[in-house]
């Protein structure tokens, strides 16, 4: 009896998830390519905002429409977002692409030219480099812009700063927004320091902690309703909910961020981690275990060490070819705070203090406090406490434009 209400409940969701992409496929079709952790996603209650089809693709019928996204901006059944869109007949005009391009295969950092993505022929615009923001040109006949792009919570991660610079360009030019949401995989952490104005930069430009726990639709119109944009503009924004998503899901990623966060143990190590990129410490970049590891020249010898190597997404990493120690966290337990720990064994061990800290330190965490503090032997507890009124104030703040 169980076991028939249970084959009779995964059939209906089956069939609901079948009707509710719209598709006439035949789900022999719409299978035959998933491998089985794939189909095991697919019976995944939570929808991202670009599977939420009903609630958008009516605003985009009959209309020019720009598109902001890359490799993540795919569907339950791994078709992109792109390709979706041309088989509906929607009329794209222009994809305008983050950091690592949009099929995120360039280093972090890396130069990406404007040109025709080689698949689909469609004119792909560079958001990063030079040119950070839409110019008037480059949205002439844009009558409606779509964001989709999968964050992973951490403010230094560039995403969201290029949603900030898109949400000003189409308030200057008039021009709708539609975020497609979806989840963020650290939703459930807030925390770290406030980053303070005089170190706004293209890795922090709010006044955020470096774990937020937003989605990046929540994040739009806090970034609205803050009035956080030049001159205190507002964008035309809707956003386009995840639905049966609340904070307290885990969500695995389909596909990898970018480059250098290859799995699920690396995106949720990438905000503790990411603070070693303002230090003499490698995180990994150049090794198969990326944003998992962390280790020096100038750390004492132990039991664990690694060579970084030039590879996809690293093209000249730090300490190439370098012997390094450190510590492996491949098997390290779900965070639920930004964790200073290996920062601070790190620093103490290192062979020469004064070469320990680089100046994108300070642009990373957003304040010149952390820094001092760790070279003046605060406890881990006391610069905690440091960071509580403004992480209560952030909360405060923040839960007026929570959606889940």
């Amino acid at each position: 009896m169980v076991s028939s209400l249970v084959f009779k409940n995964t059939f209906l969701l089956f069939v609901l998830l079948i009707v509710s992409c719209g598709s006439s496929i035949k789900i022999k079709e719409e299978t035959k390519n998933y491998t089985k952790t794939t189909i095991k996603n697919l019976f995944q209650t939570v929808k991202t905002g670009a599977a939420n089809f009903d609630a958008y693709l009516p605003l985009l019928k009959d209309k020019k429409v720009g598109i902001v996204t890359n490799q993540t901006g795919i569907l339950p059944n791994k078709t992109h977002l792109v390709d979706f869109f041309l088989e509906k007949n929607i009329a794209i005009q222009t994809i305008f692409a983050p950091e690592h391009g949009f099929r995120g295969t360039a280093d972090a950092g890396e130069h990406v030219v404007d040109g025709k993505d080689y698949k689909i022929g469609l004119p792909i615009i560079s958001l990063y480099g030079d040119n950070k923001k839409p110019s008037s040109e480059q949205l002439a006949g844009i009558e409606i812009l779509v964001f989709d792009l999968q964050d992973v919570g951490a403010r230094f991660y560039t995403y969201i700063s290029s949603l900030h610079y898109i949400m000003e360009a189409c308030a200057e030019n008039n021009i709708p927004l539609l975020i497609l949401d979806r989840p963020n995989p650290n939703i459930s952490t807030v925390d770290g320091p406030i980053l303070e104005k005089e170190f706004t930069s293209f890795v922090g430009m709010h006044p955020v902690p470096v774990l937020h726990g937003m989605t990046i639709g929540e994040y739009a119109q806090m970034i609205n309703g803050e009035k956080w944009l030049k001159q205190g503009i507002q964008c035309q924004l809707t956003v386009i909910p995840c639905l049966n998503y609340n904070r307290n899901l885990n969500y695995s990623l389909p596909v990898k961020p970018s480059p250098n966060l290859p799995n699920d143990q690396a995106v949720a190590l990438y905000a503790s981690l990411c603070l070693f990129e303002g230090t003499n410490v490698s995180v990994g970049r150049g090794t198969e275990k990326q944003f998992q590891i962390y280790g020096s020249p100038y750390l004492p010898n132990n039991t664990f060490s690694f060579i970084p190597k030039p590879n996809l997404g690293a093209k000249n990493p730090l300490h190439n070819g370098v012997k390094c120690f450190g510590e492996d966290l491949t098997t390290q337990t779900k965070l639920n705070q930004l964790e200073l720990k290996w920062l601070l064994k790190a620093y103490n061990s290192t062979l020469d203090k004064a070469k320990f800290f680089n100046s994108f330190f300070t642009k990373l965490v957003g304040t010149k406090n952390l820094q001092r503090q760790i070279e003046n032997g605060i406890s881990e507890k006391e610069i905690r406490e440091s960071w509580k009124d403004g992480l209560q104030k952030f909360k405060k703040m923040n839960a007026k434009y929570l959606i889940y």
